[in-house]
């Protein structure tokens, strides 16, 4: 093997080793600007099919912004834009008919925004985000059920990070997405948020 590629595989575990473990008390964190980690970022999406199983697929391009002060999190600011047409299934031609104006109609309406309004806190490590969700030229509010996992210190990139799990549901027929005779697929869509924020400089 490479000598470098041990000494720099050493001093990366050597960092690692030195990571403690996630704070969950607000307070404990740096107050301020935080900018979404898209290395550790999933956004996917589930809807029933044919009433049998959940049919899962993803969005690979996301942006999002954190404004949070440690005193009051409860007004912390979020938010998230993702590329409509970055809707990934696994099947380009499906891909492609999602992109399409009878789904997402991902060339007029290339963002779906969410923008938090208010957000309640309802336990240590739990809160709900409500905000409004734009989709597809259409605005709704929604509420997010939100973990927190916590934040660190990442000697890697020597910055703070947070972590937290999103969840909400929409339905479909209310942002105009699909028209599917039957039970071929649900009006339920159910998003699922998994994201790490690093502190800006």
């Amino acid at each position: 093997a490479c000598p470098m590629r041990l000494v720099l595989a050493a001093i990366t575990l050597l960092l690692a080793s030195c990571v403690s473990a996630p704070v969950t008390d607000p307070a404990r964190l740096p107050a301020g600007a935080w900018e979404l980690d898209g290395e550790h970022t999933s956004v996917t999406w589930q809807v029933r099919h044919l009433g049998l199983s959940w049919y899962t697929a993803r969005f690979d391009g996301v942006r999002a912004s954190l404004e949070f002060d440690p005193v009051r999190p409860e007004d912390a600011e979020l938010t998230a834009i993702v590329d409509a047409a970055s809707v990934s299934t696994g099947d380009p031609d499906f891909d492609e008919l999602l992109r399409g104006s009878g789904w997402l109609d991902a060339a007029d309406h290339p963002e779906i925004v969410f923008v938090s309004e208010r957000i309640v806190v309802t336990s240590e490590v739990t809160g709900e985000v409500h905000g409004l969700l734009t989709l597809k030229g259409v605005t709704r509010p929604v509420i997010m059920e939100t973990e927190f996992y916590g934040g660190v210190f990442n000697p890697l990139v020597r910055r703070n990070m947070l972590g937290f799990r999103g969840y909400f549901e929409i339905d479909r027929t209310q942002f105009d997405i699909g028209r599917l005779p039957g039970n071929f697929i649900g009006d339920t869509v159910r998003l699922s948020i998994e994201a790490e924020f690093i502190a800006r400089d």
